[in-house]
């Protein structure tokens, strides 16, 4: 399938994006993200996400409003510090979508929704996420030895964060965030 990503729209998942999200998830490289194995597992998490009461999970939509990914600021505390993901369907890796709709929504994030700072973190063996977080101004904090396990193996994980005062450049497409 093509998708038309000459804009994006940051937008809540919805009961009827279940099934590209079990799609998305059916991807290896998003196996362990989020338990979501079938349509009824999507659902849910869409349910789970809709009204955090400390965060906001976004799906990351094309032109024609197909879901290509998910953006999001979570785990929010009382020092305005949130915890800052996101991902891309692998048919839109590498094409700048992940990149954009992140700067649109630490844009938001500091601006909008108050948070002073974001953090992130990706395993070590990723550098495709290192390159979207130094592309949307996080800046390398370290390593955490061997912080995640997945099938029995254990991962390093880099962080970067972020302050409302530095520098961002805006997305290199319209995006659109409607919270």
């Amino acid at each position: 399938m093509g998708y038309d990503l000459a804009r994006l729209e940051v937008r809540r998942w919805r009961v009827a994006d279940a099934l590209r999200l079990t799609a998305a998830h059916a991807d290896p490289d998003m196996a362990n993200q989020g338990g979501i194995r079938d349509k009824a597992t999507a659902v849910d998490w869409i349910g789970r996400v809709a009204d955090l009461d400390n965060g906001h999970v976004y799906a990351v939509a094309d032109a024609d409003d197909h879901p290509v990914g998910c953006v999001a600021v979570t785990n929010i505390d009382r020092h305005q510090v949130g915890w800052t993901w996101y991902w891309t369907i692998a048919d839109v890796r590498g094409q700048g979508v992940a990149r954009d709709a992140l700067r649109a929504l630490v844009d938001w994030a500091h601006h909008d929704a108050g948070l002073y700072r974001l953090e992130l973190g990706h395993r070590v063996n990723n550098p495709a996420s290192c390159v979207v977080a130094g592309n949307a101004g996080f800046l390398y904090e370290g390593v955490e030895r061997e912080r995640l396990a997945y099938d029995g193996t254990r991962y390093d994980v880099e962080r970067h964060a972020r302050l409302a005062a530095d520098p961002l450049d805006a997305p290199l497409r319209p995006v659109h965030v409607v919270p």
